[in-house]
């Protein structure tokens, strides 16, 4: 069963596919810096560097080439005006993303395609813009189901909710018997799979671990804060955030200089997690932010999965990627649809 992850980013999607079995045989990623850490984490797959757009026009993907198509093209891309035109929609130049996600699936025609995004996606333009996206791959022949699905949901300590669109090609089938069926299959093997993990189940081992870089645990290096921000972190108790300053901080993010709880979920992990303004990332206990390891625990990546590139580009490889978990899980939905056929 071979894939192909576009958008790819680091490669949870691709780590949890490969995990249940698939092939990911080629991927496209356009950053440089985070393209590293994916071919070194994916030594079997074909990673093509270079712009969507590009890929789109060359003739390295052709029909029949892929039985799966896996990504998420940012959202950014998907234009808020404009009316309710297909052919606009597709060709509208701030879609481009989208556009080129879109005529890749069209080529390869894969029997099943997963397009990951934010849970917004659904309510822009007054949820005009999520039609176009279903009515685009119906046109082409793609039954198309959407749900919400919460990380927690599947055994990863996080809030975060991701729109998950899934297309099968010619064929009717519905969403909730296959989740329901793929949810039966795991536990039987793996019953504890779903069950609900706190921040402290996956980080506490580390709290002792150094957080220098001389850790033999990858990734595991904590981010030097200035004086000003340590005492700030110092006076905030778990569950608390700014407001327990009564400072005046300047900062967009409602949860800036919050402490996470060790008994509860971790919020959405973001690209800015090492940063105490950018939102609730300060440690259980100790006065720093979240290690990248830790942030990529409570993203249920595997310690064996090793982030490379400067700090600014490992945070947005780690806050941007799909957990491995939820993809492996999805994965095993690919394969009961496949199998029904």
């Amino acid at each position: 069963m071979q894939v192909i992850d576009l958008f790819a980013g680091c490669g949870g999607l691709s780590v949890g596919f490969i995990e249940a079995g698939f092939k990911v045989t080629h991927a496209v990623e356009f950053d440089k810096s985070i393209a590293e850490t994916y071919i070194k984490n994916h030594k079997n797959t074909k990673l093509i560097v270079d712009d969507i757009k590009n890929v789109d026009t060359s003739e390295i993907f052709v029909k029949g080439m892929a039985d799966v198509i896996i990504g998420g093209p940012p959202c950014q891309g998907f234009s808020m005006a404009g009316a309710r035109i297909r052919e606009n929609f597709i060709d509208d130049p701030r879609n481009y993303l989208f556009k080129h996600y879109f005529n890749i699936v069209k080529k390869v025609q894969p029997k099943i395609f997963i397009m990951e995004n934010v849970k917004g996606i659904k309510t822009m333009k007054n949820g005009e813009v999520f039609e176009e996206i279903l009515g685009s791959f119906d046109d082409i022949g793609y039954e198309v189901h959407a749900r919400i699905f919460k990380a927690s949901d599947f055994g990863i300590p996080q809030t975060r909710e991701r729109m998950i669109i899934l297309g099968v090609l010619h064929r009717d089938w519905d969403f909730e018997e296959f989740i329901k069926k793929t949810k039966d299959k795991i536990t039987k093997i793996q019953p504890d799979f779903f069950n609900k993990l706190n921040i402290w189940d996956v980080i506490a081992d580390l709290e002792n671990e150094p957080t220098n870089g001389s850790s033999a645990i990858k990734n595991h290096t904590a981010t030097k804060h200035a004086d000003i921000a340590q005492r700030r972190m110092k006076k905030v108790l778990g569950g608390e955030n700014y407001t327990a300053l009564k400072e005046d901080i300047k900062s967009v993010h409602s949860g800036s200089y919050g402490r996470l709880e060790r008994d509860k979920f971790a919020p959405t992990i973001t690209t800015r997690f090492d940063t105490p303004s950018g939102g609730k990332f300060t440690h259980p206990t100790l006065d720093r932010t979240l290690t990248p390891r830790e942030a990529a625990r409570i993203q249920s990546f595997p310690d064996s999965f090793e982030f490379f590139g400067n700090k600014t580009s490992i945070c947005k490889q780690i806050g941007n990627a799909v957990p491995p978990k939820l993809a492996y899980f999805l994965a095993e939905l690919t394969k009961e649809l496949l199998n029904d056929e």
